[in-house]
């Protein structure tokens, strides 16, 4: 019995690695996240650009827009939910079972509360992962920009609760790059110009989509109107070629 999560990156299927074509054209069954059994989640919309109109992708709910300063009941609800059914999956039929998850799958995925929950109910289950590209990667790709330069860091921030880790990370003057952020676009950008680096931020929604946006932060008008799943990359103060704050 196998458990794969795999990276099937930001929303673009050409953007799917071999490594997690391979996984998931083997897997006997593709789960895929979603917010509603009768609605299609951008996750498998990728896996189907590859797979089609094949029944081994089937569908589990997630509370995936609740709010993670709220009350986590449903949330871990559904965790509970998907994992029974994932874990009878395997008891039933054995061999590989793919979880699609969008960016990868280490990095602020689903797949690691799912995984953690099938293995509590089968000890001997393998749980392995393939990694997929980031919103991040595509973000920068998209805007024309290197993410770090030389001794730059990076420092990812969900900001889903508020925007004092941001503020915090934006005075240390390497790459920000904010997560989630959606809800709380208007703080988001008001933290960011208040230090100065507002013509410096990236805003990007719906990557890989054909709804795909990726324009300079300052451009942004509807801050109150954006995607849950929006990121935003700020950059340090950068001179000439190799110059650096």
């Amino acid at each position: 019995m196998r458990l794969v999560g795999v990276g099937v990156g930001p929303g673009d299927p050409e953007m799917l690695t071999l490594a997690a074509l391979r996984e998931i054209r083997a897997a006997g069954t593709v789960f895929v996240p979603v917010l509603s059994a009768d609605e299609q989640g951008r996750a498998e919309a990728i896996v189907r650009a590859h797979l089609g109109d094949d029944d081994r992708v089937q569908r589990l709910v997630f509370a995936l827009a609740d709010p993670v300063d709220g009350p986590q009941d449903r949330r871990r609800r559904h965790w509970d939910e998907a994992a029974a059914v994932v874990a009878q999956r395997l008891r039933d039929q054995g061999g590989t079972v793919a979880f699609a998850t969008l960016g990868d799958p280490a990095v602020y995925s689903t797949f690691s509360y799912l995984a953690a929950t099938v293995a509590e109910l089968l000890p001997e289950v393998e749980v392995a992962t393939v990694p997929g590209i980031t919103a991040m990667q595509a973000t920068a790709a998209q805007a024309g920009v290197a993410l770090t330069e030389g001794t730059e860091s990076l420092t990812v921030i969900p900001v889903m609760r508020d925007v004092t880790a941001l503020r915090e990370a934006l005075r240390a003057r390497g790459t920000v790059v904010a997560y989630k952020g959606g809800r709380r676009l208007g703080e988001l950008r008001t933290a960011i110009a208040e230090s100065g680096a507002l013509e410096r931020a990236v805003y990007a929604e719906h990557l890989g989509t054909p709804d795909a946006r990726v324009l300079p932060l300052s451009d942004v008008s509807e801050v109150d109107d954006a995607p849950y799943l929006s990121t935003v990359v700020v950059l340090p103060p950068r001179g000439g070629r190799g110059e650096q704050w």
